[in-house]
């Protein structure tokens, strides 16, 4: 009985010694961190205050101050006017063709638009100055507007001007390339690697007063409403 007894101490002595090793691994798991979630990961704590970073620029970019308003003409000498040499008057049937010469200095304002059927920005802006000439003559300004083709070939010019409408551009002059467009351009200050469009406004004293190099903006019309004496 002794020896059965001791046997039953001795197990017992063994479970609660197991019993105590368990409760400190516990002890010892709870201590340690938690294993990271998925999305939680050392590379997404890095790249989330970059994301934050970017759309904080961006909103910054989207609240910059608008762009100030263009001073077109502004410092620009008057010049004499270009002859009228080499010009050659194009029109869609049924329209009438423009005069053989340019009309400068005949008291009236001359407004000279040098553009090409394959110019994009050209094509855009010709309702545009239409529509300033109706409206500046309407405001009392005497002012013919006269367009003026740089393309290579005539027979690119004139298929342009038969697919437009009857109130759009269907009469231009024709400026081939050569001597005589380079003189053109030359005259105005204007090298014969600018860009098109390109504006040429002459007074009634025939004296270029304004030269524009690129296309004009509906928002541009006070500046060019003011060279022309209109009042608000």
């Amino acid at each position: 009985m002794k020896r059965s007894g001791s046997v039953r101490g001795a197990l017992v002595a063994l479970a609660l010694a197991a019993g105590l090793a368990g409760g400190c691994d516990q002890e010892k798991r709870a201590d340690l961190p938690p294993p990271p979630t998925p999305g939680q990961g050392r590379s997404n704590a890095v790249t989330a205050p970059v994301v934050a970073a970017t759309a904080s620029t961006a909103a910054t970019a989207t609240g910059a101050a608008p762009a100030a308003p263009r001073l077109l003409c502004a410092g620009q000498s008057p010049r004499p006017a270009p002859s009228s040499g080499g010009l050659t008057a194009v029109a869609a049937n049924g329209a009438d063709a423009p005069p053989a010469n340019i009309g400068f200095g005949v008291g009236k304002w001359v407004w000279v638009n040098f553009w090409a059927a394959w110019c994009k920005p050209c094509l855009e802006e010709m309702p545009r100055l239409l529509g300033w000439q109706q409206k500046l003559r309407a405001a009392g300004v005497m002012i013919d507007l006269a367009f003026i083709s740089i393309d290579d070939d005539e027979r690119q010019l004139s298929r342009f001007l038969e697919a437009q409408p009857g109130t759009g551009v269907r009469a231009s002059y024709w400026l081939p390339e050569g001597p005589q467009r380079t003189g053109w351009l030359r005259a105005l200050g204007v090298k014969e690697t600018t860009e098109l469009p390109i504006h040429a406004i002459a007074a009634p004293s025939g004296q270029v007063t304004c030269v524009i190099q690129g296309a004009v903006e509906d928002s541009d019309y006070p500046t060019i409403a003011a060279l022309f004496g209109v009042k608000k």
